[in-house]
């Protein structure tokens, strides 16, 4: 069938506001497509339409005539039908099919509701259409609505206009920054910090120009790296509140993340203290001039300090919006105060200014101070300790991640930016601040050249004055002397006073605001649970005024009590601590080479990262050794903690693609190396069934794999391929996570097969990767063998056929209860659903109650409510009773203590080896293993194998000095010599009595009925077989006698597993020998390996 969609004969209904693609609803009645066949022109296809109108409703285009289909297809979002009674997914009649690209398909194209989170703030999540939906055969009878079809034609589950709609409700109020109001000002403000005003000319005086200039080039590469390196992982990704906690968190894990964030967090808060402190001693010093103390400095500092942090805090609370404009405000006025300072370079000075070393740009003072000038007790690194605080402040617009109105744009731009700016201002002070004015200065206008007076080189003598007396003693004035150098230096000294107000104040607003912000997003990824409470926020912002209540209780109490130039070093480190996390972060991330890191910041480099973090942490200790200690010590502190606690967040760190990159290369690098005998260990498989089922049987294999080798749990699911493939992938993660939980280190695995020989099958050639690949199989016994169909236990001994077909070892347990307690579980679950019923009941009966004293007619309806509801209690307690008394011998409490048994530790006792046929040494390495582990270590290994009468001690003597070699440590050697002897008349005819319903009994038939008979059952044991095969019937028998005799109090029997010749022995003949082997018997393991050496005593 042709369709012809050529323009001459389809109508636009909506010409304008064209969706990203087009959907066309098509009529292809068998019965028109003769008509569709006359035109000859080549089909050809709408082109599909990208527009920014992504959320407007689909656009329509029909054939004519279908004008009124269309109408009865979305009408009233009924589902769509005409007077034929057609349906829009129906093959078989009229079918109107939603078209994209131009052909039938529920395929959605790509949209970003797919990817979001669940409860994203930017837009609800949509889900696609399933795999199962688009693979399987379409659904007939299914109701099209017009949100539907929008769904199948925009791949969304919220029309659009109603997505928007809905977006723009929950985006109301909310206020949210650009790149230059959220990260630009703020960055700004808190790097030019008071700084720049009181102590950048001293680092000059100290350092030169040359080395000053140095210093701050070496903490703006610092910050310039970490910037690079927050700008790659800004834009890795959507970036929700918390600043660097987020970034680090996602990045490298909640164990980082959690224990940065916590301790950036409190600096931030702390600095808040350090700050207003700063403008304090400033007005305080002001008050002083004036002689206007209130009280005396350090009781002034309090005073003037807590009202300003609770004028800080009304700010804050007031909302994002007042407190950037605050912020605007204030880099106003220091911009003013920068200005003024280099427009006072210029204005020529004064007498007295120069008597205190001012002046302006004089190329000799510029040659005097370029070189460096260390005072008693002064360096490089102690001055660049000083001063690299100064440059910090690069993460105030991350911080507030969660306010930007695009953080990926925002965080990059403005804090680069920001860093470029603040330096090349700190870099222009300095250079100026040096070439203007001297180091040393009297301050007496007295202090002039005399005549005839030789310099010695001095600039300022060159000048005309004369400071030659502060080589000798103390001076107020210069570089090296004088803190106010820039408000001596400006046109204004007041608006540099201003500035300092400005930079003390903006940073304390900025560290304010991101404490609780950072705070709150640790708190409400619920890493320290004891922290809950201060998750919650407030307002259409969300802000956590729980968080700025706490921050501002620290800040007052460091204010009040603090021994704040004690605590400085230290939150100094702590910034740098997250500088440096920020920095590894990016290195990790790029050294993972996982495919989700795809930073749309590309100027950065993965090496430079590293550089990056390992200078932070060089400069933590220049800064203060002891302090860089303590920042370790607790940073290592929390990691532990956060660590031991294990909180349960996937964030898909960096951590996690290394661990996989290091898994797989560790893989690829054991396949280069040959398998050698001193290096096997078990690696099994479990056919545990789901593994909950079966926890006595993968209890046990733990046992010996526990921490050496591979342990697989394994399920077949038989039935229709396809509900089998939708319950395996439905408990795939289920199960996975009960062994996680339940601290089993084992995976789980599963297949679909027609039978559950094909899956074991499946599963022994496929499992494993690289040398990682099973070698052992473990099955539980099966003990219902005589009354399971015949299939299921062909299938049962196939299964060890066929392992030993692919060399691999085989460990059947058996424990008198059987392993299956899949019924005491559903049980389990029947009694909890009931219980979680009655207790609903019970409130709804407490609720009413308190809801009668209503009265009136209202009341007693309620009344007789209460009354109906009180009379079905005994009906629901006598259910759970009636279920309680009946599952009673089903619970069977024998079988779930059986099914812990391996679980406890065992009691002093012994592991008995019936080392019978050496197959490898298997028999004897598994139970060596288990008196290694804790839970069996009171056990003593008895070694019993077969040898002759006459030859006992010899024999006893030679396993011994095998032992040995083998470093195996063992309680006791028996040799058995009357293995082969006939078993007593009792056992054996308890065997015959087994097999007897399963013989065919040829020999007393005629041929024909013999031959007859064979073709009918050949699965019946043969007298000629069973004849065949006697001797060894009647050593499976013996063997039990003797295991009863020597090894009934043992805690755990190990026995070599007889092998079955294939096509000599039948399956139930085999099994009525597994039976008799083990009948009455503590826990057995029946073990044969592969007969490839895994002992050795080569060293």
């Amino acid at each position: 069938m042709s369709l012809n969609n050529s323009s001459n004969i389809f109508l636009d209904s909506v010409p304008s506001n064209t969706n990203r693609f087009q959907v066309n609803v098509i009529n292809e009645n068998h019965e028109s497509s003769a008509a569709a066949n006359d035109n000859t022109d080549p089909p050809h296809y709408e082109e599909t339409s990208f527009g920014d109108e992504a959320q407007k409703r689909l656009r329509i285009s029909f054939r004519p005539g279908n004008q009124e289909c269309y109408d009865n297809f979305f009408q009233s979002g009924e589902t769509a039908k005409t007077d034929a009674s057609f349906h829009a997914y129906d093959s078989h009649t009229n079918t109107y099919y939603l078209q994209t690209f131009g052909h039938n398909t529920m395929d959605a194209v790509p949209k970003i509701e797919y990817y979001r989170n669940t409860g994203s703030i930017s837009g609800p999540k949509v889900n696609r259409p399933s795999l199962l939906e688009i693979h399987e055969q379409l659904a007939k009878n299914v109701a099209v609505t017009p949100s539907s079809a929008d769904r199948v034609a925009n791949g969304d589950g919220i029309p659009g206009d109603e997505q928007a709609e809905n977006k723009e409700d929950n985006q109301a109020g909310v206020v949210k920054f650009g790149w230059v109001k959220g990260v630009l000002v703020r960055c700004m403000l808190n790097i030019w910090g008071v700084m720049l005003f009181i102590r950048l000319s001293w680092i000059v005086g100290e350092a030169g120009i040359g080395l000053g200039v140095l210093i701050i080039l070496l903490s703006t590469m610092v910050t310039s790296i970490t910037g690079l390196s927050t700008s790659a992982i800004a834009t890795n990704g959507f970036v929700r509140g918390g600043g660097a906690y987020y970034l680090i968190s996602r990045s490298l894990g909640p164990e980082f993340g959690g224990s940065i964030g916590l301790i950036f967090a409190f600096a931030n808060a702390v600095a808040v203290a350090m700050y207003v402190v700063g403008f304090a001693e400033t007005v305080v010093d002001l008050l002083k001039e004036s002689d206007s103390m209130m009280v005396d400095p350090t009781n002034d500092i309090r005073i003037i300090g807590s009202i300003t942090v609770v004028i800080l805090l009304g700010i804050s609370v007031a909302g994002m919006e007042w407190e950037a404009k605050a912020q605007v405000i204030l880099l106003v006025i220091l911009l003013i105060a920068i200005a003024n300072f280099f427009i006072g370079t210029v204005i020529p000075s004064n007498n007295e200014k120069k008597s205190r070393g001012f002046f302006n740009y004089q190329a000799s003072i510029f040659a005097e101070n370029f070189g460096p000038h260390f005072t008693k007790g002064e360096g490089f690194f102690s001055v660049f300790a000083i001063f690299f605080p100064a440059a910090t402040g690069i993460l105030a617009g991350a911080n507030i991640s969660g306010d930007l109105e695009d953080p990926q744009d925002a965080i990059p731009r403005g804090t680069m930016l920001a860093i470029f700016i603040t330096t090349v201002v700190y870099l222009g002070v300095a250079i100026c601040v040096g070439a203007c004015v001297v180091r040393d200065a009297t301050g007496n206008m007295n202090d002039t050249i005399i005549s005839g007076m030789n310099c010695n080189g001095s600039a300022a003598c060159g000048l005309g004055y004369d400071f030659s007396r502060c080589r000798h003693e103390p001076c107020q004035y210069g570089l090296m002397n004088n803190f106010q150098v820039m408000s001596m230096v400006s046109g204004f000294g007041p608006l540099i006073t201003a500035g300092i107000f400005s930079a003390t104040l903006s940073s304390a607003l900025a560290s304010l605001v991101s404490a609780p912000k950072v705070f709150q997003a640790l708190c409400k990824d619920n890493i320290y649970k004891a922290l809950q409470f201060f998750a919650k926020g407030y307002g259409k912002n969300n802000e956590p005024l729980r968080g700025y209540i706490l921050t501002f209780l620290i800040a007052m109490a460091f204010i009040l009590i603090a021994e704040l130039n004690t605590i400085a070093p230290i939150i100094s480190n702590f910034f740098l601590a997250s500088y440096a996390l920020i920095n590894f972060s990016c290195f990790h991330a790029s050294y993972a080479k996982s495919p989700g890191w795809r930073p749309a910041y590309g100027i950065y480099n993965m090496w430079v990262s590293l550089f990056g973090a390992v200078l932070c942490c060089a400069v933590m200790f220049v800064i203060n050794w002891w302090a860089a200690v303590i920042t370790y010590v607790i940073e290592f502190f929390l990691y532990v903690y956060v660590t031991y606690k294990k909180p349960d967040v996937n964030w898909g760190s960096s951590t996690q693609a290394l661990s996989y990159v290091s898994a797989l290369d560790n893989a690829l690098e054991l396949t280069t190396v040959e398998d050698h005998v001193k290096n096997f260990r078990p690696q099994c498989i479990v056919l545990t069934g789901g593994p909950m089922t079966r926890p006595a049987l993968l209890d046990i294999t733990h046992a010996f794999t526990k921490n050496s080798g591979l342990c697989i749990c394994c399920e077949v699911f038989v039935g229709p391929r396809k509900l089998c493939v939708k319950e395996m992938n439905g408990g795939m993660a289920k199960k996975q996570a009960w062994l996680i939980k339940n601290k089993i280190k084992a995976f789980y695995a599963a297949v679909a097969a027609d039978c559950f020989r094909d899956g074991v099958r499946s599963l022994l050639q496929a499992s494993g990767l690289g040398r990682m690949k099973p070698n052992t199989l473990v099955i539980g016994y099966k003990k219902n063998w005589r009354k399971a169909p015949l299939t299921e236990t062909e299938n049962y001994v196939g299964i060890i056929h066929d392992a030993f077909d692919f060399e691999i070892g085989v460990v059947i347990v058996r424990i008198s209860q059987g392993f299956d307690i899949s019924q005491v579980l559903q049980v389990q679950e029947e009694l909890e659903r009931l219980e979680q019923e009655r207790l609903a009941l019970e409130a709804t009966i407490k609720d009413n109650e308190c809801e009668e004293e209503s009265g009136g007619i209202r009341g007693l309806f309620k009344k007789a409510g209460k009354l109906n509801i009180t009379k079905t209690t005994p009906k629901k307690d006598g259910s759970i009773n009636t279920i309680q008394s009946m599952h009673v011998g089903e619970f069977n409490q024998k079988l779930v203590e059986a099914s812990t048994q391996f679980k406890k530790k065992q009691e002093k006792g012994t592991i008995d080896v019936w080392w019978l046929f050496d197959d490898g040494g298997l028999t004897l390495l598994i139970p060596y293993i288990l008196t290694l582990r804790k839970k069996w270590k009171d056990c003593k290994l008895r070694i019993y194998v077969g040898g002759k009468i006459n030859r006992i001690e010899e024999e006893k003597i030679a396993m011994a000095s095998l032992l040995s070699k083998f470093r195996i440590k063992f309680a006791d050697i028996h040799i058995i010599g009357d293995i082969n002897i006939k078993p007593n008349k009792e056992s054996w005819k308890v065997f015959e009595e087994m097999i007897e319903p399963y013989r065919l009994h040829e020999s007393c038939k005629d041929l024909t009925t013999a031959e007859k008979l064979k073709r009918e059952t050949p699965w019946k044991i043969t007298d000629a077989e069973l004849e065949a095969v006697k001797e060894k019937s009647y050593r499976q028998v013996r063997l039990n006698e003797l295991l009863q005799e020597h090894s009934r109090a043992a805690n755990l029997i190990v026995l070599s597993l007889p092998v079955a010749r294939k096509g000599s022995i039948s399956d139930l003949l085999y099994m009525a020998w597994l039976e008799i082997l083990t009948k009455n018997l503590p826990p057995v393991l029946l073990v044969r390996g592969n007969h490839k050496n895994v002992l050795t005593f080569y060293s």
